[in-house]
């Protein structure tokens, strides 16, 4: 189902918490009362016994935002002792695009972007090779170029974080080819998505294809999921795939490779924009939509 009704008066409440009776009817409850009327809502249990409990309703109306927000934390949230945030839709996330010498991701997001098939304001794109700057400026965003050199990655990423640092709400690494930080994860302090150009867990590192092809497989795919410190380890959003078989070189598959990532990491940025996804430990809840 469609979410509907004016976009600046619609919110988004996403809850997670240990599963227990009554929270479904303590959340709609709330809203009817306030004079929301409930579009959507999506839940999911873990297991309804001893379970994680996790829930995701767009509404419309509800009166004053801040409001809202302070009853249902005193009222609802520490009755269920919950995680939980509201949005209204009208709020567009601030976004940085990072990407190295492969440009496939970066642009179609830049042309999602434009045609208004992802919600976000664009901060800036950065890059460690100043291969894109004509490109990215001709859709007037700020390019910048932080360099990698060789023993001197913490002085990069110092500066990545004194470029970005506390002004975006998500960063998305398309096709950006430098291992994060566990210390620059942290100080950065929002969600980051990647790319990775193989289905995970299989063919994680370098040169997918080739081993890909010596493993002779008839799938090719490709994973976004949010980083950790752990390489190409962090919860998986959006997975997808396409055949292939035993005739295709390795170059054909990365060419429909390159088709394949473009696709998952949109819909995985789409996901997250659109408050679709909860984390739950190393995995993630996707609600449909």
């Amino acid at each position: 189902m469609r979410e509907g009704g004016n976009v600046d008066d619609a919110a988004r409440l996403l809850i997670s918490c240990d599963d227990r009776t009554g929270i479904v009817a303590a959340v709609t409850g709330f809203l009817t009362a306030r004079g929301a009327n409930i579009i959507t809502l999506d839940q999911y249990s873990t297991d309804p016994t001893g379970g994680r409990f996790f829930m995701r309703v767009s509404f419309v109306g509800g009166g004053d935002p801040a409001e809202l927000e302070a009853v249902f934390a005193s009222s609802v949230g520490e009755r269920f002792e919950m995680w939980w945030r509201l949005r209204r839709a009208g709020e567009v996330q601030r976004v940085a695009l990072m990407v190295s010498r492969e440009d496939h991701c970066l642009f179609d997001l830049l042309w999602r972007w434009r045609r208004g098939e992802l919600p976000m304001d664009v901060a800036c794109v950065v890059s460690n090779h100043d291969v894109f700057r004509a490109d990215v400026e001709a859709f007037g965003l700020p390019f910048h170029v932080i360099p990698v050199e060789k023993g001197k990655k913490p002085e990069a990423e110092a500066a990545l974080v004194d470029l970005i640092g506390g002004r975006v709400d998500l960063v998305v690494l398309a096709r950006y080819m430098q291992i994060l930080s566990g210390d620059l994860i942290d100080k950065l302090a929002v969600p980051i998505i990647n790319i990775h150009h193989s289905f995970l867990p299989a063919f994680a590192g370098a040169q997918p294809y080739q081993r890909a092809r010596e493993r002779g497989v008839k799938l090719i795919g490709a994973t976004a999921h949010y980083v950790t410190e752990v390489l190409d380890d962090g919860p998986i959003i959006e997975q997808d795939v396409l055949r292939v078989d035993h005739r295709s070189t390795a170059d054909e598959l990365q060419r429909v490779g390159r088709d394949v990532e473009r696709v998952a990491l949109a819909r995985a940025v789409r996901a997250h924009l659109h408050d679709h996804v909860l984390v739950d430990g190393t995995r993630t809840i996707v609600f449909p939509g």
